[in-house]
Protein backbone atom coordinates (compact mmCIF):
# COMPACT_ATOMS: atom_id res chain seq x y z
CA UNK A 1 0.00 0.00 0.00
CA UNK A 2 1.46 3.77 -1.10
CA UNK A 3 1.20 6.53 1.63
CA UNK A 4 1.66 9.82 1.66
CA UNK A 5 2.47 12.65 4.17
CA UNK A 6 3.32 16.26 4.05
CA UNK A 7 5.92 18.00 5.67
CA UNK A 8 8.81 20.40 5.30
CA UNK A 9 12.01 21.03 5.50
CA UNK A 10 14.35 24.26 5.28
CA UNK A 11 17.32 25.75 3.17
CA UNK A 12 19.03 28.49 4.54
CA UNK A 13 16.28 30.59 6.57
CA UNK A 14 13.46 29.40 3.77
CA UNK A 15 11.24 26.97 4.01
CA UNK A 16 9.74 24.70 1.32
CA UNK A 17 7.11 21.67 1.58
CA UNK A 18 8.24 18.02 1.28
CA UNK A 19 5.80 15.04 0.69
CA UNK A 20 6.74 11.76 1.89
CA UNK A 21 5.44 8.86 0.22
CA UNK A 22 5.76 5.31 1.63
CA UNK A 23 5.21 2.22 -0.27
CA UNK A 24 5.12 -1.04 2.07
CA UNK A 25 5.10 -4.39 -0.68
CA UNK A 26 5.82 -7.98 -0.24
CA UNK A 27 9.43 -9.28 -0.47
CA UNK A 28 12.54 -9.46 1.96
CA UNK A 29 12.22 -7.18 4.69
CA UNK A 30 14.21 -4.31 3.65
CA UNK A 31 14.63 -0.27 3.74
CA UNK A 32 15.02 1.75 1.15
CA UNK A 33 15.26 5.99 1.36
CA UNK A 34 15.46 7.86 -1.80
CA UNK A 35 15.22 11.30 -2.46
CA UNK A 36 18.84 12.99 -1.40
CA UNK A 37 18.64 12.20 2.26
CA UNK A 38 21.56 13.20 4.24
CA UNK A 39 23.25 10.91 6.76
CA UNK A 40 20.81 11.86 9.66
CA UNK A 41 17.71 11.43 7.48
CA UNK A 42 18.57 8.04 6.12
CA UNK A 43 19.56 6.89 9.94
CA UNK A 44 15.56 7.44 10.44
CA UNK A 45 14.62 4.50 9.87
CA UNK A 46 16.33 2.99 12.97
CA UNK A 47 14.46 5.46 15.20
CA UNK A 48 11.56 5.15 13.70
CA UNK A 49 11.09 1.66 13.75
CA UNK A 50 11.79 1.70 17.30
CA UNK A 51 9.65 4.05 18.09
CA UNK A 52 6.91 2.25 16.81
CA UNK A 53 7.41 -1.02 18.06
CA UNK A 54 7.88 0.86 21.58
CA UNK A 55 4.37 2.33 21.06
CA UNK A 56 2.72 -0.40 20.62
CA UNK A 57 2.51 -0.66 16.67
CA UNK A 58 3.32 -2.92 14.12
CA UNK A 59 6.15 -3.19 11.52
CA UNK A 60 5.52 -5.96 9.50
CA UNK A 61 8.55 -8.03 7.50
CA UNK A 62 7.72 -6.00 4.42
CA UNK A 63 9.71 -4.22 1.54
CA UNK A 64 9.94 -0.60 2.83
CA UNK A 65 11.10 2.70 0.32
CA UNK A 66 10.86 6.35 1.56
CA UNK A 67 11.02 8.67 -1.39
CA UNK A 68 11.28 12.68 0.03
CA UNK A 69 10.00 14.41 -2.71
CA UNK A 70 11.46 17.01 -4.48
CA UNK A 71 13.87 14.21 -4.63
CA UNK A 72 16.61 16.72 -6.35
CA UNK A 73 17.03 19.13 -3.11
CA UNK A 74 19.01 17.71 -0.38
CA UNK A 75 17.37 16.95 2.99
CA UNK A 76 18.92 17.60 6.16
CA UNK A 77 18.38 16.99 9.93
CA UNK A 78 15.76 14.61 12.15
CA UNK A 79 12.53 16.75 11.46
CA UNK A 80 11.40 13.86 8.82
CA UNK A 81 11.27 11.38 11.17
CA UNK A 82 7.70 11.83 12.52
CA UNK A 83 6.10 11.75 9.13
CA UNK A 84 7.98 8.66 8.01
CA UNK A 85 6.76 6.94 10.89
CA UNK A 86 3.00 8.36 10.06
CA UNK A 87 3.59 7.08 6.48
CA UNK A 88 4.91 3.45 7.58
CA UNK A 89 1.44 3.26 10.05
CA UNK A 90 -0.74 5.00 6.94
CA UNK A 91 0.89 2.43 4.25
CA UNK A 92 0.44 -1.26 6.42
CA UNK A 93 -3.21 -0.42 7.17
CA UNK A 94 -2.73 1.06 10.84
CA UNK A 95 -4.07 4.86 10.40
CA UNK A 96 -6.77 5.34 7.88
CA UNK A 97 -5.32 7.93 4.76
CA UNK A 98 -7.62 10.62 5.33
CA UNK A 99 -6.67 11.30 8.67
CA UNK A 100 -3.66 13.09 7.97
CA UNK A 101 -4.76 14.92 4.50
CA UNK A 102 -4.58 18.64 6.03
CA UNK A 103 -2.06 17.19 8.64
CA UNK A 104 2.14 18.62 7.95
CA UNK A 105 4.04 16.73 10.68
CA UNK A 106 7.57 17.42 12.00
CA UNK A 107 9.56 16.52 14.43
CA UNK A 108 12.44 14.00 15.68
CA UNK A 109 11.28 10.34 17.48
CA UNK A 110 13.09 9.15 20.38
CA UNK A 111 13.50 5.43 20.14
CA UNK A 112 10.69 5.20 23.07
CA UNK A 113 7.89 7.38 20.58
CA UNK A 114 8.69 11.00 22.36
CA UNK A 115 9.00 14.04 20.02
CA UNK A 116 11.73 16.17 20.57
CA UNK A 117 12.36 19.33 18.86
CA UNK A 118 14.03 20.32 15.86
CA UNK A 119 15.49 23.07 13.93
CA UNK A 120 13.52 25.77 11.97
CA UNK A 121 10.19 25.27 12.81
CA UNK A 122 9.18 28.83 12.29
CA UNK A 123 10.31 29.55 8.82
CA UNK A 124 8.03 26.17 7.95
CA UNK A 125 5.41 27.96 9.80
CA UNK A 126 5.65 31.37 8.13
CA UNK A 127 5.83 29.57 4.70
CA UNK A 128 2.82 27.19 5.59
CA UNK A 129 0.61 30.26 6.82
CA UNK A 130 1.11 32.06 3.18
CA UNK A 131 1.21 28.53 0.72
CA UNK A 132 -0.80 26.39 2.96
CA UNK A 133 -3.60 28.08 5.27
CA UNK A 134 -5.92 25.33 5.84
CA UNK A 135 -3.22 22.98 7.00
CA UNK A 136 -2.67 21.90 10.55
CA UNK A 137 1.23 21.60 11.55
CA UNK A 138 1.90 19.55 14.15
CA UNK A 139 4.75 19.73 15.75
CA UNK A 140 6.83 18.38 18.93
CA UNK A 141 5.87 20.57 22.69
CA UNK A 142 9.46 21.60 22.67
CA UNK A 143 8.74 24.06 19.29
CA UNK A 144 5.15 24.91 20.34
CA UNK A 145 5.99 28.23 21.49
CA UNK A 146 7.80 29.19 18.62
CA UNK A 147 5.28 28.36 16.20
CA UNK A 148 2.60 29.92 18.05
CA UNK A 149 4.05 33.43 17.08
CA UNK A 150 2.65 32.93 13.26
CA UNK A 151 -1.30 33.41 14.46
CA UNK A 152 -2.71 32.51 10.97
CA UNK A 153 -1.79 28.53 11.25
CA UNK A 154 -3.47 26.00 13.03
CA UNK A 155 -1.17 24.28 15.51
CA UNK A 156 -1.03 20.90 16.94
CA UNK A 157 1.25 19.38 19.60
CA UNK A 158 1.63 16.34 20.52
CA UNK A 159 3.98 14.49 23.29
CA UNK A 160 4.34 11.25 21.85
CA UNK A 161 3.35 8.86 18.68
CA UNK A 162 1.38 7.00 20.30
CA UNK A 163 -0.45 10.15 21.70
CA UNK A 164 -0.30 12.11 18.10
CA UNK A 165 -1.66 8.70 16.30
CA UNK A 166 -4.72 8.55 19.07
CA UNK A 167 -5.45 11.87 18.28
CA UNK A 168 -6.21 11.54 14.20
CA UNK A 169 -7.92 8.80 15.15
CA UNK A 170 -10.47 10.96 16.86
CA UNK A 171 -9.85 13.60 14.59
CA UNK A 172 -9.32 15.76 17.18
CA UNK A 173 -5.53 17.34 17.40
CA UNK A 174 -4.08 19.06 20.80
CA UNK A 175 -3.63 22.70 20.94
CA UNK A 176 -0.79 24.58 22.52
CA UNK A 177 -2.21 25.07 26.15
CA UNK A 178 0.20 28.08 26.72
CA UNK A 179 0.48 29.61 23.12
CA UNK A 180 2.96 32.13 22.99
CA UNK A 181 0.72 34.95 20.99
CA UNK A 182 3.03 37.94 21.85
CA UNK A 183 6.91 38.41 21.61
CA UNK A 184 8.84 39.88 25.30
CA UNK A 185 10.90 42.82 23.42
CA UNK A 186 12.82 43.50 27.42
CA UNK A 187 16.38 44.99 27.21
CA UNK A 188 18.85 43.61 30.19
CA UNK A 189 21.14 46.93 29.88
CA UNK A 190 19.90 50.92 29.57
CA UNK A 191 21.93 53.94 28.00
CA UNK A 192 20.87 55.78 30.64
CA UNK A 193 22.55 53.48 33.07
CA UNK A 194 25.79 55.48 31.34
CA UNK A 195 27.71 58.13 33.50
CA UNK A 196 29.29 60.91 31.45
CA UNK A 197 31.04 59.66 28.23
CA UNK A 198 28.62 62.13 26.36
CA UNK A 199 30.59 62.43 22.69
CA UNK A 200 30.51 58.82 22.87
CA UNK A 201 26.65 58.55 23.60
CA UNK A 202 25.94 61.15 20.83
CA UNK A 203 27.98 59.29 18.48
CA UNK A 204 25.65 56.08 19.49
CA UNK A 205 22.77 58.17 18.79
CA UNK A 206 23.81 59.29 15.31
CA UNK A 207 24.49 55.96 14.54
CA UNK A 208 21.81 54.42 15.92
CA UNK A 209 19.56 57.31 13.87
CA UNK A 210 21.04 56.47 10.25
CA UNK A 211 22.05 53.16 10.57
CA UNK A 212 25.87 53.81 10.25
CA UNK A 213 28.90 51.69 11.41
CA UNK A 214 30.97 52.95 14.35
CA UNK A 215 34.54 52.27 15.24
CA UNK A 216 35.45 53.30 18.53
CA UNK A 217 39.65 54.25 19.28
CA UNK A 218 40.13 54.30 22.58
CA UNK A 219 42.49 52.65 25.69
CA UNK A 220 41.48 49.54 27.62
CA UNK A 221 38.93 50.51 30.11
CA UNK A 222 37.73 53.66 28.81
CA UNK A 223 33.88 51.88 28.16
CA UNK A 224 34.04 50.73 24.39
CA UNK A 225 32.17 47.82 25.17
CA UNK A 226 29.68 48.78 27.92
CA UNK A 227 28.34 51.32 25.23
CA UNK A 228 28.33 49.08 22.54
CA UNK A 229 26.11 46.50 24.80
CA UNK A 230 23.80 49.57 25.37
CA UNK A 231 23.57 50.58 21.57
CA UNK A 232 20.19 48.13 20.89
CA UNK A 233 18.67 50.37 23.65
CA UNK A 234 18.47 53.14 21.42
CA UNK A 235 17.62 51.29 18.11
CA UNK A 236 13.40 51.82 17.39
CA UNK A 237 11.22 48.93 18.58
CA UNK A 238 11.15 45.38 16.33
CA UNK A 239 8.05 45.48 14.39
CA UNK A 240 6.60 41.90 14.60
CA UNK A 241 7.37 41.09 10.51
CA UNK A 242 11.14 42.08 11.88
CA UNK A 243 11.16 39.92 15.09
CA UNK A 244 9.63 37.31 13.25
CA UNK A 245 12.74 37.36 10.93
CA UNK A 246 15.01 37.54 13.86
CA UNK A 247 13.54 34.42 15.45
CA UNK A 248 13.82 32.69 12.32
CA UNK A 249 17.08 33.01 11.93
CA UNK A 250 17.89 31.50 15.24
CA UNK A 251 15.40 29.10 14.87
CA UNK A 252 17.80 27.76 11.75
CA UNK A 253 20.63 28.63 14.07
CA UNK A 254 19.18 26.06 17.05
CA UNK A 255 19.07 29.35 19.37
CA UNK A 256 15.84 28.85 20.40
CA UNK A 257 15.45 27.05 23.68
CA UNK A 258 13.27 24.10 23.38
CA UNK A 259 10.09 24.69 25.49
CA UNK A 260 10.69 28.71 26.20
CA UNK A 261 9.09 31.71 24.43
CA UNK A 262 11.25 33.44 21.82
CA UNK A 263 12.94 36.84 23.01
CA UNK A 264 12.53 38.50 19.95
CA UNK A 265 14.58 42.01 21.24
CA UNK A 266 17.92 43.69 18.88
CA UNK A 267 20.04 40.86 19.45
CA UNK A 268 23.40 41.79 20.15
CA UNK A 269 26.22 39.51 19.39
CA UNK A 270 30.12 39.93 19.87
CA UNK A 271 31.85 37.31 18.93
CA UNK A 272 35.79 36.83 19.26
CA UNK A 273 38.55 38.36 17.73
CA UNK A 274 39.53 34.83 16.29
CA UNK A 275 36.73 33.53 14.09
CA UNK A 276 36.93 32.98 11.18
CA UNK A 277 35.19 33.95 7.79
CA UNK A 278 33.14 30.88 7.78
CA UNK A 279 31.48 31.92 11.62
CA UNK A 280 31.81 35.22 10.53
CA UNK A 281 29.73 35.21 6.77
CA UNK A 282 28.41 31.44 7.38
CA UNK A 283 28.96 28.53 5.72
CA UNK A 284 29.22 24.97 6.74
CA UNK A 285 27.37 21.69 5.11
CA UNK A 286 24.33 22.42 5.20
CA UNK A 287 25.33 25.97 5.42
CA UNK A 288 24.33 28.11 8.28
CA UNK A 289 23.92 31.31 9.66
CA UNK A 290 26.85 33.47 10.34
CA UNK A 291 27.75 35.97 13.17
CA UNK A 292 26.74 38.65 10.48
CA UNK A 293 23.13 36.80 9.58
CA UNK A 294 22.67 36.37 13.80
CA UNK A 295 23.21 40.12 14.14
CA UNK A 296 20.22 40.59 12.17
CA UNK A 297 18.04 43.89 12.94
CA UNK A 298 20.60 44.36 15.26
CA UNK A 299 24.14 45.11 16.29
CA UNK A 300 27.23 43.06 15.29
CA UNK A 301 30.29 44.45 18.35
CA UNK A 302 33.76 43.19 16.73
CA UNK A 303 36.26 43.90 19.76
CA UNK A 304 39.61 44.33 18.99
CA UNK A 305 38.84 44.56 15.18
CA UNK A 306 42.37 45.12 14.46
CA UNK A 307 43.45 41.81 15.93
CA UNK A 308 40.96 39.96 13.33
CA UNK A 309 42.51 38.95 9.98
CA UNK A 310 41.92 41.33 7.12
CA UNK A 311 40.28 38.90 4.57
CA UNK A 312 37.80 38.18 7.15
CA UNK A 313 37.08 41.90 7.85
CA UNK A 314 36.98 42.32 4.39
CA UNK A 315 34.00 39.43 3.77
CA UNK A 316 31.78 41.95 5.81
CA UNK A 317 31.65 44.44 2.58
CA UNK A 318 28.78 42.73 0.59
CA UNK A 319 26.79 42.27 4.14
CA UNK A 320 27.32 45.91 4.56
CA UNK A 321 25.83 46.65 1.42
CA UNK A 322 23.33 44.71 0.16
CA UNK A 323 22.00 43.39 4.06
CA UNK A 324 22.10 39.76 2.94
CA UNK A 325 24.72 37.01 2.46
CA UNK A 326 24.84 35.01 -0.67
CA UNK A 327 26.39 31.74 0.17
CA UNK A 328 27.30 29.67 -3.43
CA UNK A 329 27.68 25.92 -3.27
CA UNK A 330 28.56 23.52 -6.46
CA UNK A 331 24.79 22.00 -5.45
CA UNK A 332 22.88 25.17 -4.34
CA UNK A 333 22.81 28.68 -3.29
CA UNK A 334 21.80 29.88 0.50
CA UNK A 335 21.03 33.69 1.14
CA UNK A 336 20.96 34.57 4.73
CA UNK A 337 19.59 38.11 5.68
CA UNK A 338 22.28 40.07 6.81
CA UNK A 339 20.99 43.75 7.86
CA UNK A 340 23.04 44.76 10.72
CA UNK A 341 24.93 47.66 12.48
CA UNK A 342 28.34 47.11 12.88
CA UNK A 343 30.15 48.35 15.53
CA UNK A 344 33.90 47.96 16.18
CA UNK A 345 36.36 49.01 18.98
CA UNK A 346 40.42 49.34 18.86
CA UNK A 347 43.38 50.26 20.89
CA UNK A 348 44.76 53.65 19.44
CA UNK A 349 47.65 51.54 19.11
CA UNK A 350 49.94 48.18 20.10
CA UNK A 351 50.30 49.08 23.66
CA UNK A 352 47.14 50.58 24.52
CA UNK A 353 48.01 53.80 26.11
CA UNK A 354 48.10 56.57 23.06
CA UNK A 355 45.82 59.59 23.95
CA UNK A 356 46.18 58.84 27.78
CA UNK A 357 47.94 61.83 28.58
CA UNK A 358 50.44 60.03 30.99
CA UNK A 359 53.19 59.44 28.59
CA UNK A 360 53.59 56.36 28.65
CA UNK A 361 52.87 55.03 25.21
CA UNK A 362 56.62 53.95 23.59
CA UNK A 363 54.49 53.33 20.15
CA UNK A 364 56.14 55.14 17.53
CA UNK A 365 54.58 56.89 14.49
CA UNK A 366 55.00 54.43 11.86
CA UNK A 367 53.88 51.35 14.65
CA UNK A 368 50.64 53.22 14.93
CA UNK A 369 49.83 53.92 11.46
CA UNK A 370 50.82 49.98 10.94
CA UNK A 371 48.46 49.20 13.35
CA UNK A 372 45.99 51.29 12.33
CA UNK A 373 45.98 50.28 8.60
CA UNK A 374 44.97 46.46 9.36
CA UNK A 375 41.23 47.29 8.52
CA UNK A 376 41.74 48.00 5.22
CA UNK A 377 40.58 51.05 3.03
CA UNK A 378 37.39 49.53 1.48
CA UNK A 379 35.99 48.69 4.87
CA UNK A 380 37.16 52.16 6.91
CA UNK A 381 35.03 54.06 3.71
CA UNK A 382 32.03 51.87 5.12
CA UNK A 383 31.99 53.27 8.70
Amino acid sequence: MLAAIRSAAVVGVDAYQVLVEVDVASGLPQWTMVGLAAGAVKESRERVTAALLNSGFKVPPRRVTVNLAPADVRKDGTALDLPVALGVLTATGQLAPDRTAQVVALGELGLDGALRAVRGVLPVARMLARAAPASVLVVPPGNAPEASLVRELRLGVCASLGELVESLRRGVLPVPQSPARSLDMQDEVDIADVVGQGMAKRALEIAAAGGHALLMVGPPGAGKTMLARRLPTILPALSEEEALEVVAVHSVAGLVAPGEAPIARRPFRAPHHTLSAAALIGGGNPPRPGEVSLAHHGVLFLDEVQEMPRHVLDAMRQPLEEGRVLIARATTSVSFPARFTLVAAMNPCPCGKAGSGDGTCVCSAADIARYRSKISGPLADRI
